[in-house]
């Protein structure tokens, strides 16, 4: 399903029992889209009402030329959940989706019941804006593919790839078919991203997850949110590189359950 936000047309779908069932919002991660969470539909889905969406430049939602700006893309989901009318919501959200959750949180609090940040950070610093020019370089000339063993390589571990080769062949099918401008306009969203010095006021219950191994937003950077935002926890999952969604399902819905609990009483 589509639907007109902000000025782009978003996809999305809605599993689980209707209203009123909790609802669970889950944004994805640079070059996937709604399908990376296939895991936590199957489990959370038989009691929860969970929301997937594309983010703007992902999917089947547009993607248009030029950069992207990280309050834009939150307020891309706010819309979404006007439209929806899903009230209060908790959300989750894994690298690229838990910086838009951080934004959202600090700019529509009154949308949320929890939130969970998962294997991401609170600022990218500036001497890594060439890394991400970069990455934007290369898919301008090269194409996604150019892209895609580099970033499974960050995503997945080597085990967990040989022992579930149809995952990986499937989560690298999300990456390969990321328009190129989806991809650049929210890799410059990502590199100008900086809350570091708001995320104190947050006051929505918070958990933070991170992978032990992921490479790319490392334990150090969930430990620097979990210590800004008020009464926020922190959740390390072992062994575990960036897509804990994937890579550790069981331990990533027992966390979410938690949250999902501990929130609706």
């Amino acid at each position: 399903m589509q639907v007109e936000c902000n000025g782009v047309h978003l996809a999305y779908e809605l599993h689980g029992p209707e209203h009123p069932a909790p609802c669970l919002v889950l944004s994805h991660c640079l070059a996937a889209e709604m399908g990376l969470w296939e895991e936590q539909i199957r489990e959370l889905g038989r009691f929860y009402r969970v929301l997937t969406y594309d983010i703007r430049g992902h999917g089947f939602s547009s993607a248009p030329e030029g950069d992207y700006t990280m309050d834009e893309l939150a307020e891309d989901l706010r819309a979404l959940l006007d439209q929806l009318g899903l009230g209060r919501v908790h959300f989750a959200g894994i690298s690229l989706g838990g910086m838009i959750g951080q934004v959202f949180a600090l700019k529509h609090p009154g949308y949320l019941k929890s939130l969970t940040l998962c294997d991401t950070t609170c600022r990218v610093p500036e001497d890594l804006q060439p890394v991400w020019q970069e990455r934007i370089e290369t898919v301008r000339t090269r194409g996604m593919e150019a892209v895609v063993e580099p970033t499974l390589d960050r995503w997945l571990t080597p085990q967990f790839r040989e022992e579930h080769p149809d995952t990986t062949d499937g989560i690298a099918e999300m990456i390969r078919n990321t328009p190129v401008s989806g991809f650049a306009g929210c890799c410059r969203a990502i590199s100008r991203f900086d809350v570091s010095g708001d995320l104190h006021t947050i006051k929505v219950p918070t958990r933070v997850v991170v992978g032990e191994n992921d490479p790319g937003t490392p334990v150090r950077e969930a430990e620097a949110i979990q210590q800004r935002i008020p009464g926020a926890e922190l959740r390390v999952l072992s062994g575990a590189r960036h897509l804990t969604c994937v890579e550790a399902a069981q331990e990533f819905n027992c966390v979410l359950r938690e949250v999902l609990e501990n929130a609706d009483g």
